[in-house]
């Protein structure tokens, strides 16, 4: 960031959650309604931080524990290989031994010798504290400094990460009653942010500029690098290591070069945040409120923390602008088709979707997800280990149960202390039973609905999610953050809003209006 900032040092994620806190908090705390709903949303925001602190400073933890051990190991190698050498040339031993000063001094006293021995003692702990603090990461020798063994240092890192993952989890049960009792949520009162439009745009836009800047400047990851310094016939070992350690999902996202990985980030993001503004301008009627979503998205913690990771931020575009082309089925089932082509997580959005088209755009829904998966593994086919990949595409393995041989992580993984990978087949159940239930449940389905049980279902996916539940928020947040600063949406219904046939046609305000008053009427 320095090469675009003159003397511009990256922000601490914990300084960077209190300032963003204390800026939610500013711009869109309603003061007058102390006890509204909005009020406790934010909360609830700010409150998913904490878990994601633990969870990156814990896996800081772990990185400097193994550069440590790597640090002590070398300087175990070099004083073998010193001491091999020592008696393999004796006549060095030797001459060393024989050498004596020309002139004999004074011999020391006793008080001179204890006290030039404690001052050495004294020279040889500050070196060796030294040589530990070089060996910690940058920004985080506060977290080190008390700690002398690498083994101890990585214990407490997996003690950390697994209380942050708990933390996501309890988090994650909260923001799931929330958004299950949205549709009940009848009164909806416009909350505005307390700034005008043009200073939130002026604000998002500098966050903006940041957090993209920090993906380009970012160094490339440690995967990344080993495979540039490996043979050309391990880059496919390394690919399919990095496909096991994210989880099922499009290979070609895992095999992407790390330029392009950084690429498809900005412009994810970038697509979130244009996907949020025009569906706050086209569907809720007010741009401010689709802005102050935006620049909300950009202020959480979570954006900071993990900008370049397009596993989390494509999906969640996709799902962003499957919402904003709700009114076009074709369009709409592209882009969900798109988004569980990447991680098949979102395929399970499909029976609340298709209840919601059910009395019209049915058929030209499921084509578009059709369309969509078709593409997707035409594209996958001219990879190698086609039947593979196309099976981690959709799913259609077994449950990772062996946290050595499945590469488990997160809330599942046993190095961390953490639970069980049995209790995986009831969550997995219950998360079935609830996807499914979208079907019948609400009865009466409308954007509003579609908004707030679309984040249900992917906040729910995190439970039982083996690589990191829990920490893909952007699957979830953009669709959170609009049910939220949404309005009244009953009636924004399938049958009103649709067009019967496929070609589309341009419904006048005046005819939306008639069949929203005889949907009220009649319901």
């Amino acid at each position: 960031m320095s090469e675009f900032l003159y003397l511009y040092h990256p922000v601490e994620p914990a300084t960077w959650f209190y300032l963003s806190s204390l800026l939610t908090i500013g711009l869109y705390f309603k003061f007058s309604r102390l006890w509204s709903v909005r009020n406790l949303d934010l909360l609830l925001l700010i409150l998913l931080a904490p878990g994601l602190l633990f969870v990156h400073y814990g896996r800081r933890l772990d990185e400097n524990a193994a550069r440590m051990s790597t640090a002590v190991a070398s300087g175990l190698e070099q004083l073998e290989d010193g001491l091999v050498a020592g008696v393999a040339d004796p006549a060095t031993v030797d001459s060393r031994a024989t050498t004596s000063p020309s002139v004999e001094g004074p011999k020391p006293r006793l008080e001179d010798t204890e006290s030039s021995h404690e001052s050495s003692l004294e020279q040889t702990q500050g070196r060796n504290d030294a040589a530990e603090t070089s060996a910690v990461a940058p920004g985080s020798d506060a977290l080190t400094t008390d700690v002398t063994k690498p083994q101890t240092v990585r214990t407490r890192g997996q003690r950390i990460q697994k209380y942050g993952y708990v933390w996501l989890f309890g988090m994650g049960m909260l923001l799931l009653i929330r958004l299950l009792a949205d549709p009940t949520m009848v009164r909806r009162p416009l909350l505005e942010p307390n700034l005008s439009v043009g200073g939130l745009v002026f604000i998002g836009c500098s966050l903006f500029v940041f957090l993209m800047a920090n993906v380009i400047s970012r160094p490339v990851d440690v995967v990344m690098t080993v495979a540039s310094d490996s043979q050309e016939n391990n880059v496919d070992e390394i690919d399919n290591l990095r496909s096991k350690a994210e989880g099922p999902g499009y290979a070609l996202l895992a095999r992407m070069p790390w330029a392009a990985r950084k690429t498809f980030a900005v412009l994810g993001h970038l697509t979130i945040l244009v996907g949020m503004v025009l569906v706050g301008y086209r569907h809720f009627d007010s741009i401010v409120m689709g802005v102050g979503a935006a620049v909300l998205y950009l202020m959480l913690p979570y954006t900071a923390l993990m900008t370049n990771e397009i596993k989390h931020v494509l999906p969640g575009a996709c799902l962003v602008w499957a919402i904003l082309c709700y009114r076009k089925p074709l369009a709409a089932g592209t882009f969900l088709g798109l988004a569980g082509g990447m991680t098949y997580y979102s395929l399970f959005l499909l029976p609340l979707w298709l209840s919601f088209y059910w009395a019209r755009g049915l058929l030209r829904f499921s084509a578009g997800v059709l369309l969509a998966l078709f593409v997707l593994t035409f594209v996958l086919f001219s990879s190698d280990d086609f039947l593979l990949n196309l099976r981690l595409m959709f799913g259609l393995i077994r449950p990772a149960m062996d946290p050595a041989m499945d590469g488990l992580r997160g809330l599942w993984d046993q190095n961390l202390g953490g639970w069980n990978t049995h209790y995986r087949i009831p969550v997995l159940a219950a998360f079935v039973a609830i996807s499914c239930s979208m079907a019948l449940w609400p009865a009466q389905k409308n954007l509003g609905t579609l908004l707030s049980c679309s984040a249900a279902v992917m906040v729910a996916t995190q439970f039982w999610h083996g690589y990191g539940g829990g920490t893909y928020m952007a699957w979830y947040l953009p669709l959170l953050l609009l049910t939220i600063f949404r309005p009244n949406l009953e009636d924004r219904v399938a049958v009103m809003v649709l067009t019967e046939g496929w070609l589309p046609k341009r419904l006048g305000r005046s005819k939306l209006v008639s069949r929203a008053a005889q949907a009220v009427v009649g319901f």
